[in-house]
């Protein structure tokens, strides 16, 4: 049975900030960043074909319903996904570790001295964001790091940049 969309993709390239997830399988870690965009001002979020669905019971409980009250899609075309973004207007921020990233503090001052629509894409749980993604990102981001700690959970990571990147708090 085929779920009806409440919302388009369409729908979500007038918002100023989204969170786009390529991947992500886990129903806790979609509804976690849901409830987190949601929670921290965000306009909506988007979804490739592969991710979990944001109504499965499990997505519903973790977001704490947000997912019937927070714009989200699924990308039609994952592979042109961006380009679409783009042409809306979007700065790609890729969250990545990578040699050539900028810290989250250094993109939210350039965000604070230059505002623009963000689109914040945040990769799977095991591997990341793919290289795909990475390489046609307008700026790669990543969250310092300390105690021999490379990364974060997500949903913890999605939840410090949206809100290190969200309205101004």
């Amino acid at each position: 049975m085929e779920r009806v969309t409440r919302w388009s993709e369409a729908d979500l390239m007038s918002a100023d900030r989204l969170v786009v997830c390529e991947d992500i399988v886990d129903h806790t870690n979609v509804g976690a960043i849901i409830r987190c965009a949601a929670g921290l001002g965000w306009d909506g979020v988007l979804l490739a074909p592969r991710a979990a669905d944001p109504l499965y019971r499990r997505a519903i409980k973790t977001s704490m319903g947000t997912v019937f009250a927070l714009p989200w899609a699924r990308l039609s075309d994952w592979c042109q996904g961006l380009g679409h973004l783009k042409e809306h207007g979007f700065t790609i921020a890729a969250m990545a570790l990578s040699d050539d990233s900028v810290s989250l503090d250094e993109f939210a001052a350039q965000l604070r001295s230059r505002p623009r629509k963000v689109a914040l894409l945040m990769g799977t749980e095991g591997a990341g964001l793919s290289s795909h993604w990475v390489n046609q990102a307008d700026v790669v981001v990543r969250i310092p790091m300390h105690h021999g700690v490379d990364s974060l959970n997500v949903a913890a990571a999605a939840a410090v940049a949206c809100y290190a990147l969200g309205p101004v708090h």
